[in-house]
């Protein structure tokens, strides 16, 4: 058992005393303690002895408006004042959330009729899960309840969006996945493709493996396909070219709901207001959280299809009540926050600015395709990600024990840089109002960490990229 700290210990001692920490090697902790960030301003953050860093990750994938946007705290604060809680239960509503569902509406990139809301990412898409097998439950269809993700998604950590989540270390010793969850394949061509096999190839190999596997479980018992624009946690994966067309025709011809998960995409992530529009996509249900708020209060919605509602409102007449929501489901502060943000991204026209600042992002970034240490440099809009590779020429990965991929991040760290190490792919997804010069600083700091990380494991290096 560790030593109680005194009430004037450090924060780092209390933290360890007290804190129990997500995504976190609890005795590494132990042992190193934490970074403890107390303070931030626009794209940087401080930690508690005043050294700044760039979050080159948003916070996690989430902070659009940077970390000092004093019209969200006003947002908030104003809201406090005049009705800081109400409940949507029972008939009930609030101003703020009708304001905040027809503005979602409206920005929608193919119809969609209802916005039901909640507080996180995991929560929008677990209820996702159970929208679905409440409407095919509605439909008569009540073995038609099988969800096919995929390999190395990530869709959240609640029992039914973890068990979404196709990463192992998310369903070890937690007794997952749950019944009717189903993975199809990861859709990462640098990695899984066969040798010469292009793009558009590797796609129809992937739709026609989606069509066999839903096969193989019965068409009537699958009722639902989930899948991120661009996978996030997984390694920032972008679809090959024409993949999601010819997955949503596999989707089309067996009658399963199309959920596409935009709690990273959304709200100019990839250059559009949505990855849905930057691929195409056409889903019956659409997820998001993070930057709809920019972070700055937890907020999430589930958008339905009217086909969708229509089957809700006649099972909810016979049942009585559609039974499913959330205490803080449309917190009107995180509502106003939430109405906020998608004013400020209007107003100073983020998708522009993305637009004009994403190409220096990502030419900046595949510079380092030269480097030793990468073996792929992947990305759309202002978010990317660089998969490190012991062999450039056979893409032979690292020995994982290794710690490559951390190496990289650490030494980010020490050089005033935030990166995430996704095993061996290091992700950046700094705030999406970061300029052309803060780019070239980002990019100026990983590349020293990525000759240093080189150095340490006795790899030749490339002088830095300006």
């Amino acid at each position: 058992m560790l030593d109680r700290p005194t009430s004037n210990a450090s924060l780092s001692a209390r933290d360890i005393a007290y804190h129990m920490h997500p995504f976190t090697n609890a005795r590494r902790l132990e042992s190193e303690g934490p970074f403890v960030i107390t303070r931030g301003n626009g794209i940087h953050i401080y930690d508690e002895q005043g050294r700044d860093y760039i979050d080159g990750l948003a916070g996690l994938w989430c902070a659009s408006l940077g970390f000092s946007e004093t019209r969200l705290a006003e947002a908030a604060y104003k809201q406090m004042l005049e009705l800081p809680y109400a409940s949507t239960f029972g008939q009930r509503s609030h101003p703020k959330v009708i304001e905040l569902a027809e503005k979602l509406i409206s920005l929608m990139p193919v119809p969609m009729s209802k916005v039901f809301f909640n507080n996180s990412g995991s929560e929008a898409n677990d209820t996702a899960v159970k929208m679905v097998w409440y409407y095919n439950n509605a439909r008569g269809r009540h073995r038609k309840k099988k969800v096919i993700a995929r390999m190395r998604g990530y869709h959240g950590v609640t029992v039914a969006s973890a068990s979404l989540t196709g990463l192992p270390a998310n369903h070890r010793d937690f007794d997952l996945p749950i019944a009717n969850i189903r993975h199809a394949d990861c859709p990462h061509h640098y990695r899984y493709a066969k040798p010469r096999e292009s793009e558009e190839d590797f796609a129809t190999r992937l739709a026609e493996s989606l069509d066999a596997q839903i096969m193989r479980e019965d068409p009537d018992t699958v009722a639902a396909f989930i899948a991120e624009p661009v996978m996030g946690a997984g390694g920032v994966i972008v679809p090959p070219r024409t993949y999601f067309e010819k997955i949503q025709q596999v989707l089309k011809k067996h009658d399963v709901l199309f959920i596409a998960d935009e709690v990273i995409c959304g709200f100019g992530r990839t250059g559009n207001m949505f990855g849905t529009e930057t691929f195409g996509l056409k889903p019956d249900i659409i997820t998001m959280a993070k930057a709809l708020s920019s972070a700055y209060l937890p907020i999430s919605a589930t958008i339905i299809s009217d086909e969708l509602y229509q089957a809700f409102v006649a099972q909810s007449e016979k049942i009585g009540t559609f039974a499913h929501g959330y205490t803080y489901s449309a917190h009107p502060v995180c509502c106003a926050v939430a109405l906020e943000t998608l004013k400020i991204y209007e107003e100073r026209d983020i998708l522009a600015h993305v637009r004009r600042v994403a190409p220096r992002f990502l030419e900046g970034l595949r510079r380092f395709a030269n480097h030793p240490l990468v073996g792929e440099v992947r990305g759309v809009g202002l978010v990317a990600g660089l998969e490190l590779v012991k062999d450039k020429a056979t893409k032979t990965p690292f020995d994982l024990k290794m710690g490559v991929g951390p190496m990289v991040a650490a030494r980010a760290q020490e050089n005033g840089l935030i990166v995430r190490a996704l095993m061996d792919t290091v992700a950046l997804c700094p705030p999406l109002v970061i300029t052309a010069d803060e780019i070239d600083e980002m990019l100026r700091r990983f590349g020293k960490a990525l000759d240093e990380t080189a150095a340490a494991i006795g790899v030749a290096s490339l002088a830095p990229v300006a």
